[in-house]
């Protein structure tokens, strides 16, 4: 039935049906069993999402326990260092120039000294008492040329700190305070965490005492540029300048980090925060307060990473391991007979899926200590005993420039003799250097440059143009193929895919 105005089609207790006027305040009378109905399906469908957004709620850690508990072990970090022209801001401790803009406006209002005064350049990080007879690890960052160390207790108490040691490869450095009985951290094993796992950290980002800022880990092993030996958690845990050297506890209220860096264009926060392991630090911290020093393991190896070409032309399945593209004479590796176009799949029982993953294994071995290595040699595991070393830099090696160019062969380059002297100068025994490459070539597809040395071609050394032109004629054809160049001072292998001879 159409209905008009307030012509409304009303079903009577009987079932029947009958046609009536009803006024708009009566409106809602008609509908009240419907609308009741409608909202208690809507209360049933919704039931299960109110349960599981509690049950995920539950899931949520609450740290308050942790930062009453771990929070005193935790403290503040100043320092004095060099001299500098600067307004005294009025209060000791932090330096405005660090506040943030936001905040700075608030600091501005503080007493002011009249003109400016010559003081010393003043710094802060965070770090956190290990023992109760006062030994402290923190950043080697936040002491570096610090001529005066004052430390700030939870509890408003302060000391003046001696500097045990510092190791800047790893970022650690060991404090001592003349004191006894005070609270420590507990420490854990950051060789448990997990990546999604929750995190803390307590520092004092900008001068702030003990804030608390949480996270999860983003990633594990991160390898940083110049931090070779330190694989560090990811985190997105807020970190900022001032949080330097301050723990990074997981729910069990345990250190399993030091805060160390961030990756910011600004200078602030941004989403990324990089702490060392605390495997890591209690291993450096315990060489620092042995020997005042830190010593790591050498190996002596040029390496690269696989990836699926490469891992192609060695025979691999999928890219893993750390391909050796050159072995130090007199090196551990060259005395325990190591070989350039190894692959390295596990050290000292840690397998070794990244290249990245291998320096902090080799640098956390005592020196002295054998361990095995399992390589893959001509499509075999192998494994091999080797005495690690003290690591010991060296000098890096010159590029050198080509002479004496010969004809283009298949590979697609023009190639030349290295002489003698520049192979010494390069540490290099054999070779031959590319003049001229053509862009259409299998060189340049594989990724050869004007420059390169030649070393070996499908795991065969080359001493001569001719050796490589020999080789290149009974390589096969497409397939790829394991090629080393030596590109300014660093070896590194390219997979190459050669045409037919005729090609």
């Amino acid at each position: 039935m159409i209905n008009t105005l307030d012509n409304t089609l009303l079903l009577s207790p009987h079932g029947g049906a009958e046609v009536g006027v009803r006024e708009p305040h009566n409106k809602s009378r008609l509908f009240s069993g419907s609308r009741i109905y409608a909202k208690t399906l809507f209360w049933i469908a919704l039931l299960p999402i109110l349960a599981v957004t509690k049950s995920w709620a539950d899931t949520l850690p609450d740290f308050s326990a942790l930062v009453e508990e771990e929070g005193d072990a935790v403290v503040k970090i100043s320092v004095l260092a060099g001299a500098a022209q600067s307004a005294d801001s009025g209060t000791p401790g932090f330096d405005p120039e660090q506040i943030p803009e936001q905040f700075r406006r608030f600091f501005e209002q503080l007493p002011q000294n009249p003109s400016p005064q010559p003081r010393r350049g003043t710094g802060f990080g965070s770090g956190f008492i290990i023992s109760d007879d006062g030994y402290i690890i923190t950043n080697a960052h936040v002491v570096d040329n610090a001529s005066d160390i004052r430390v700030g207790l939870n509890d408003r108490r302060e000391y003046q700190a001696e500097l045990v040691g510092s190791d800047p490869a790893s970022d650690i450095a060991l404090l001592k305070l003349d004191a006894s009985d005070l609270p420590v951290v507990t420490i854990g094993d950051s060789d448990d965490l997990r990546v999604g796992e929750w995190v803390l950290a307590i520092g004092s980002p900008f001068g702030f005492e003990h804030t608390a800022t949480q996270g999860i880990v983003s990633a594990l092993s991160r390898s940083l540029p110049d931090d070779t030996y330190v694989p560090f958690i990811q985190t997105d845990v807020a970190v900022n300048p001032g949080n330097s050297g301050g723990p990074l506890f997981n729910t069990d209220g345990e250190v399993v980090g030091v805060n160390s860096q961030i990756y910011s264009r600004s200078g602030g926060y941004q989403g990324l925060s990089f702490s060392i392991p605390i495997n890591v630090a209690m291993s450096i911290a315990e060489q620092l307060k042995d020997q005042g020093f830190a010593t790591r393991g050498w190996l002596g190896v040029a390496i690269q990473n696989v990836d699926q070409a490469l891992a192609n032309s060695f025979g691999l399945d999928k890219p893993a391991g750390a391909l050796i593209a050159q072995v130090t004479k007199n090196s551990p590796a060259d005395n325990g007979g190591l070989k350039s176009g190894d692959i390295i799949l596990d050290f000292n029982g840690k397998s070794v899926n990244y290249s990245s993953e291998l320096p902090p294994l080799v640098g956390s071995v005592k020196p002295g200590k054998t361990v095995p290595v399992v390589v893959l040699r001509d499509g075999k595991q192998k494994t091999i005993d080797v005495t690690i070393e003290p690591l010991d830099e060296g000098q890096k090696v010159s590029s050198v420039a080509p002479v004496n160019p010969v004809d283009e062969s298949r590979l697609g380059v023009e190639v030349a003799e290295v002489p003698d002297e520049l192979r010494e100068q390069m540490g290099i025994d054999a070779g031959v250097v590319v003049s001229r490459i053509s862009p259409d070539g299998a060189a340049a597809s594989a990724g050869i440059r004007t420059g390169d040395v030649i070393l070996s071609l499908n795991r065969e050394e080359i001493d001569s143009v001719k050796e490589l032109e020999k080789l290149v004629r009974e390589a096969p054809a497409d397939e790829a193929i394991p090629v080393l160049v030596q590109r300014e001072s660093s070896p590194i292998f390219l997979a190459l895919t050669l045409p037919s001879a005729n090609g």
